[in-house]
């Protein structure tokens, strides 16, 4: 019952309240449930990005103005179809949510990464790595809850208003690297000697973080109930 009201006051505050940070707060991930912001995608101590399975992108914002950035994307060469264009991407820094909806992601420039591969472009068995900075802007976005996975659902449209493919609540509270700069100047040489102890010692514990996977109860106990129903009238149709 308390997970019933629980979700009616969700959806309540999604139609009548202000866009707010509590409400973006978690990891999201997108369908191919592969791509995670944190250590498992970049390695900021020896400064590798890590290739997931399969392409997807993954965002993650605190309730206090942080935000992570982690796509790996694949897209078709339109000179060569057999030489597909691939790219891992890393950023993060702080966010913004204007008086109109929109977000504004402010990148940390030090610290953005990028893989490109374009095995048609130049050296077939090199790929370019090279540091990334990009300011992006949201014209806005909904969380609502998925009617067919049953799972919170983050709907972001771009600057152009074209939708983005939706992402889905994986962790709360989010999976993500320290907030702060990873690699600051050399002006704080001290500050960024504690921060790689810190840094590694995120790596270390990347799979005994705090982060708690989001799972609705409400839906599952439907879906189980859906499940009786159904051997039930299973049954009855043989017993005929």
């Amino acid at each position: 019952m308390l997970s019933i009201l629980f979700t009616l006051l969700l959806l309540l505050q999604l139609v009548f309240g202000e866009p707010n940070m509590e409400e973006l707060e978690g990891t999201w991930v997108s369908k191919s449930n592969t791509v995670f912001t944190g250590p498992g995608f970049y390695d900021p101590v020896d400064e590798l990005l890590i290739e997931p399975a399969l392409p997807g992108i993954s965002y993650s914002f605190t309730k206090d103005g942080y935000f992570e950035e982690a796509l790996y994307r694949i897209k078709s060469n339109p000179k060569n179809h057999s030489c597909p264009i691939a790219s891992i991407t890393y950023q993060h820094g702080k966010y913004e949510i204007l008086s109109n909806g929109s977000v504004v992601l402010k990148p940390f420039a030090v610290d953005g990464r990028q893989l490109l591969s374009d095995p048609c472009g130049y050296k077939e068995d090199e790929a370019k790595y090279v540091r990334y900075v990009q300011l992006t802007w949201f014209e806005k976005y909904q969380v609502s809850i998925s009617d067919y996975h049953g799972r919170y659902m983050l709907q972001i449209y771009q600057f152009d208003g074209s939708p983005m493919q939706p992402l889905y609540l994986a962790y709360k509270p989010p999976l993500m690297l320290p907030t702060e700069p990873l690699n600051p100047t050399d002006k704080s040489k001290a500050t960024s000697t504690s921060l790689r102890k810190r840094v590694r010692r995120s790596l270390e514990n990347q799979y005994r973080t705090n982060a708690v996977r989001q799972e609705n109860p409400v839906f599952e106990k439907l879906y189980w109930v859906g499940v009786v129903l159904l051997g039930a009238g299973s049954a009855a149709m043989l017993l005929r």
